[in-house]
């Protein structure tokens, strides 16, 4: 009898380790982006997700872990492919998302979860995430200069759009986003190998019909690259149609360009990268806070 007791919380016990352990593992996958190649990740992913669906034993952090990792793998295929066609890997994400709809998460980072598995599926949002607004120098440079080349032009800044993190500038008049990133958007802060979070929130907004440039913030290191990359920007605006109506409350799967462009040292856009960047940046992003009193704030984004 004893020996039974034991042999029948030993399994348990294993049974619990292999949940944990899977959710563990598809969140350290998907947090590498593309430091691990897409077939690899693809092969890797399969049979965890299968024993996700399989076992209705899962705790909520580990169900949270899990859909975050699934959502990102999806970005990846989406970004590859530049399709809207639905992954088979967007039932799992259905399946998991459907046993937290009836909860309330408490921290900003698992209502994030909630709310972006919401937009990918199209489904009502169960929580709207708060969040604080941080605004760089670079990105307050970028911003006066550009402004300052085009004064006509409309520039928001810090808009969280579909309960997204929020972007970095907003060009309503061309539904197009530029985010600038700091180290912390890639492996290794290498500013080549994108991270899965920035991938996940890439896709996204190009999922919402955003026009999405990226911008590594070592190619805003001194006045002249500063200057090419508005000149680029404007390239882009120019071929660019203006859009009547807005996208930023549009939790549908908007029509999709291409999304990212290639910056080169001639100015020119590729239509098939972000904007390149080969050294690092050893210095700190320095940060100013953005006062705004209309929005709460209860968590800061990163850089």
């Amino acid at each position: 009898m004893h020996h039974a007791k034991t042999k029948a919380k030993s399994k348990e016990e294993k049974d619990q380790f292999s949940t944990q352990g899977t959710a563990n593992l598809l969140w350290a996958l998907a947090k590498l982006g593309e430091a691990i190649e897409l077939n690899l990740v693809k092969s890797t992913f399969d049979p965890f997700v299968d024993r996700i669906s399989e076992n209705p034993q899962f705790s909520q952090p580990d169900i949270l872990m899990s859909l975050w990792g699934i959502m990102v793998l999806c970005a990846r295929f989406y970004l590859d492919s530049g399709s809207n066609d639905k992954h088979s890997l967007e039932k799992h994400m259905g399946e998991l998302f459907s046993r937290l709809e009836n909860t309330s998460p408490g921290n900003i980072e698992d209502q994030c979860i909630m709310a972006m598995a919401a937009i990918w599926l199209g489904r009502a949002c169960p929580v709207i995430p708060y969040y604080t607004t941080i605004i760089s120098q670079y990105q307050s440079t970028l911003r006066d200069q550009l402004q300052s080349s085009l004064p006509s032009l409309k520039i928001e800044e810090e808009k969280s759009l579909n309960s997204l993190p929020p972007v970095d500038l907003l060009l309503p008049e061309y539904n197009m986003v530029i985010d600038i990133q700091g180290p912390s958007h890639y492996v290794g802060g290498d500013f080549k190998t994108r991270n899965g979070p920035t991938l996940l929130k890439i896709a996204l907004l190009k999922k919402s019909g955003f026009e999405v440039i990226e911008i590594p913030v070592n190619k805003l290191g001194n006045q002249d690259s500063i200057k090419i990359v508005i000149e680029q920007i404007k390239t882009k605006l120019a071929v660019l149609p203006k859009v009547y109506g807005s996208l930023l409350y549009n939790s549908g799967e908007g029509a999709v360009d291409e999304a990212y462009v290639t910056a080169d040292e001639g100015g020119e856009f590729s239509d098939d990268c972000y904007f390149t960047a080969e050294e690092y940046v050893e210095e700190p992003i320095k940060k100013t806070k953005k006062r705004n009193r209309r929005r709460k704030k209860s968590v800061k984004t990163a850089d």
